[in-house]
């Protein structure tokens, strides 16, 4: 028999529209030296869009605060060259954290235009809200600006709704997951004559 080469959970190659291999996986500890590397590299669009409002750089302790999700409400995924973590270029980040009315979850995404317009943002999202459904979060929502129309039109396709939230400049991007079905019970035995 031959043996499988299994990834551990939540690990996946993913091959880019452009033919480039990258390795989503959650994020780990030593992921903070390559963000803070690859910061350096995002445009301040980017930046804005992900952070809402401008960065110059991301401070140890911010890099620190991403790499380290607390594992009862966070997850994070990153997209990175299929390098050992420390080692890989990090190109793209997926965050959900879950309120504390544990009903709802809030996410972040930020790719880098390096691997933008290539489908890893639309990955990504689907992989953060299967994870909330794993954790029977009812509705995944972000804030997103109101000039991020590829964000918003990405969050539109996938089923989210927009909401308006009072603060200038910003919408809200509302998924609504249908609680499971129930399972149907078995059918009863064939009666016996």
């Amino acid at each position: 028999m031959a043996a499988r080469n299994r990834m551990p959970p939540w690990h996946e190659h993913v091959r880019l529209a452009n033919g480039r291999d990258i390795l989503v996986r959650p994020i780990r500890p030593e992921d903070a030296g390559p963000m803070q590397a690859a910061f350096t590299l995002l445009e301040p669009d980017e930046i804005r869009q992900r952070f809402l409002h401008p960065m110059k750089e991301l401070s140890a302790q911010q890099a620190e605060r991403l790499v380290r999700p607390d594992p009862r409400r966070d997850f994070a995924l990153v997209a990175a060259e299929p390098l050992p973590p420390g080692e890989a270029l990090v190109g793209a980040v997926a965050r959900i954290s879950i309120d504390d009315n544990g009903k709802d979850a809030q996410f972040a995404i930020l790719v880098s235009h390096y691997v933008n317009g290539m489908g890893l943002g639309r990955h990504l999202m689907r992989r953060l809200v299967r994870w909330a459904k794993g954790r029977k979060v009812q509705r995944v929502y972000g804030e997103v600006l109101e000039s991020n129309l590829p964000m918003q039109a990405l969050a539109a396709s996938l089923g989210f709704r927009r909401e308006a939230i009072g603060e200038a400049g910003l919408v809200r991007v509302v998924l609504d997951i249908p609680p499971p079905k129930p399972k149907a019970p078995p059918p009863p035995p064939p009666f016996a004559a």
